[in-house]
């Protein structure tokens, strides 16, 4: 009974703590002071990996355990995506129109595909994570059992809602609330749905660190059948992800010429 006590406790304190912090004072139903030290907060929550850290591309061999691995092709579109990716080529070839320029994200599975070249960040809490893409700065909230909620009641987003939850040393990933998107490498329906399993793969032969996520993107309306690849990333040290400031240099352009039309020279950087 005395060990309910603490679980008890501690699970109550779960808001406010995290494993990397020190020793609190919570009220036992007794009224007493207990401290509830890191190292029992840590024994009452189940053992997981610990993806945090930056990650980048992954180099190692053989290609075919590669950063990223799919079928041949692509994703099998249906002919109403089709239409919609023609429709989409053909009022964007030949012009300098696209997302990037226009400093929009990648969205899912982009953001995560993409990822690597320009470093993924991931911070790790019990009860979610946190993915910052450095590529325009996307960030995807992935919510832990209780702390998920509701999809319905956001609204839809390029990155969509991902909830998840932990299967032995797996992290398993589903998101929805996604925008329909044609423009991007993988086309969907607002009615896609994406799985993921993150999980520790063999690290390198210099024992650095290799971290893997099996995708499968699901569309009752754009695709045939799902897709499914599998991506990999490897540690860095010592690393964060940078700024991107993708609107500075559009702003940068337009101060300048707005300093000029008054005859007055701009000093900001």
């Amino acid at each position: 009974m005395k060990n309910m006590k603490k679980i008890s406790t501690v699970l109550a304190s779960m808001a406010v703590l995290s494993a990397c912090q020190p020793a609190a004072q919570a009220p036992t139903a007794a009224g007493e002071d207990t401290a509830v030290s890191a190292s029992t907060f840590a024994e009452a929550m189940p053992s997981v990996p610990d993806f945090s850290g930056a990650w980048t591309t992954y180099r190692g061999a053989p290609a075919a355990a590669g950063a990223f691995t799919a079928p041949a092709g692509g994703p099998k579109l249906t002919a109403v995506a089709q239409a919609a990716v023609a429709d989409y080529k053909s009022v964007t070839e030949g012009t300098d129109y696209s997302p990037g320029n226009a400093c929009v994200g990648g969205g899912m599975p982009s953001s995560m595909l993409g990822s690597g070249g320009y470093p993924m960040e991931i911070i790790q809490r019990p009860d979610q994570l946190f993915v910052i893409y450095e590529a325009h700065s996307e960030m995807r909230r992935m919510f832990i059992d209780d702390k998920a909620q509701d999809p319905s009641q956001f609204f839809p987003e390029r990155n969509g809602y991902s909830t998840a939850h932990w299967e032995g040393d797996r992290l398993i990933v589903d998101t929805v609330n996604l925008k329909t998107q044609v423009d991007s490498r993988y086309p969907h329906s607002a009615q896609a749905t994406i799985h993921e399993e993150y999980y520790f793969d063999a690290p390198q032969p210099d024992g650095t660190p290799v971290l893997a996520a099996d995708l499968t993107l699901t569309d009752p309306v754009w695709l045939e059948e799902p897709f499914t690849t599998t991506k990999r990333w490897q540690a860095m040290a010592d690393y964060s992800v940078k700024s991107y400031e993708c609107t500075e240099p559009k702003w940068l352009d337009d101060l300048i010429a707005l300093y000029e039309a008054k005859g007055l020279t701009m000093v900001q950087e």
